[in-house]
């Protein structure tokens, strides 16, 4: 029996030991598909809060129960040391893929992912990287980098792009459900990394190449963010209009073929589409050509906070009161409804403008997200506020940034003289109400 052959029984037999790098919302569940599908998995973090929390079987992602991790430890064991990477067969690369304050990619986790396999690299190894990036990175930083140990690509060890499709808190759609696109960089590649994760899917997708691998999940987030750039667009012009853009779009979605139905916000949240479409315009300046259909979205996007803030400018001075030493309660800081995820959240962007403004005293108050503690986006800690009456009357306005279904909005407009509503949450036209 040959290589390739033996390889691809052992992963049928579930004899290979997996590992998974980065153990947030992608590769921890990814790591619970692995051991419910019968494999024995390490999962890698350079947190150690995580790590720490995972051996005591404690959840750090809210729609993951503490039970779910629990019943995973007998096949499960978290580490920050990368020199148990030897110890598995196959490596699923889930880090972060960030933008710099320019709007560039920051591939510092990519390399220094890169770096700690090349370390620990051996025959036989199968790495399939799972973070969104630009068309090429796969070949570029992961294979130059691997083969300068001296082992054959396709024969020794091999090398995949297969897109991460996470979709936090979806009850619709888990990890098993959503079709998983393969790519590889030779033909061997492409072939173990379908019966990788046929294993664990219910549909897999092979590609040409990890180029059109890459290139696919760009496509689908770029989708996304011009067509919320299109409805961000369309929500001021309506204002201006008199129009209610929630009621066009729920007319127009009654056709029933040509039509998807998108949704304006505060802004774009999470850490695909507000980040995904520039990975694209970067990698596209190295062709001479200028994405600028990308790139104005992302402007109509980017805008959407400063939108946010005039209309409580507005409401305010209807009111007779000033921004300018008023008190503000952003409700909801996830950037997506029943979420604990902030990653790349508008509140943030909004806070930030606030601030700027010299607003008295600015609040959030989020069920799920208890307290933020110093990240990219917001240099301090913070906590959620208690939610009861005597407490919101307080503020001079609420900002519904993220709608979660378990808040309390007959309470919250009632204690409340003005609230601007991002999420259409009062479908009605109230008093104390601003659309924005």
């Amino acid at each position: 029996m040959g290589k390739i052959e033996n390889l691809i029984r052992k992963i049928k037999k579930k004899e290979i030991k997996v590992g998974v790098i980065g153990l947030g919302y992608v590769g921890l569940p990814l790591v619970i598909r692995f051991v419910e599908s019968g494999f024995k998995v390490i999962g890698f973090d350079i947190d150690l809060e995580k790590v720490e929390k995972l051996k005591k079987g404690i959840s750090y992602i809210n729609y993951i129960p503490c039970h779910k991790i629990k019943e995973l430890l007998n096949n499960f064991e978290p580490t920050f040391d990368m020199r148990r990477l030897k110890e598995v067969d196959a490596i699923l690369i889930c880090v972060p893929t960030p933008l710099n304050p320019y709007r560039e990619p920051d591939l510092t986790y990519l390399y220094k992912t890169a770096n700690d396999i090349y370390e620990n690299l051996r025959q036989g190894h199968i790495i399939s990287l799972e973070s969104t990036t630009y068309p090429g990175t796969t070949r570029e930083i992961y294979l130059s980098k691997f083969e300068e140990k001296g082992l054959k690509v396709g024969e020794d060890f091999f090398l995949i792009y297969s897109p991460e499709r996470e979709d936090p808190g979806n009850p619709k759609y888990k990890t098993k459900d959503i079709p998983k696109v393969v790519g590889g960089i030779t033909e061997n590649c492409r072939k173990i990394g379908a019966v990788l994760y046929s294993q664990i899917v219910d549909k897999v997708v092979l590609v040409s190449s990890t180029e059109v691998a890459e290139a696919t999940k760009l496509l689908e987030n770029i989708y996304r963010a011009v067509n919320i750039a299109l409805v961000n667009e369309l929500k001021m012009l309506f204002d201006r209009m008199g129009i209610d853009i929630w009621e066009v779009i729920e007319a127009s979605k009654t056709k029933p073929f040509g039509f998807q139905a998108f949704y304006p916000g505060p802004g774009l949240g999470g850490h695909c589409i507000p980040i995904d479409p520039f990975y694209l315009t970067w990698v596209a300046k190295r062709y001479d050509f200028t994405t600028s259909f990308i790139e104005l979205a992302g402007e109509i996007n980017t805008r959407m906070p400063y939108y946010v803030v005039e209309k409580c400018i507005e409401g305010l001075n209807m009111q007779g009161k000033s921004i300018k030493g008023s008190k503000i309660l952003i409700v909801g800081i996830a950037y997506k409804k029943d979420v604990d995820d902030i990653r790349e959240s508008p509140a943030f962007k909004i806070i930030k403008i606030l601030e700027k403004k010299n607003v008295d005293k600015i609040d959030y108050y989020d069920p799920y997200v208890k307290e933020v503690k110093k990240t990219r986006q917001y240099s301090k800690p913070i906590s959620s506020i208690d939610f009861y009456p005597e407490k919101l009357k307080i503020y001079d306005l609420a900002i519904i940034v993220t709608d979660h279904s378990n808040i309390d909005y007959k309470t919250l407009y009632e204690n409340l003289p003005l609230i601007i509503d991002t999420r259409n949450v009062y479908k009605k036209n109230l008093p104390k109400v601003i659309k924005a």
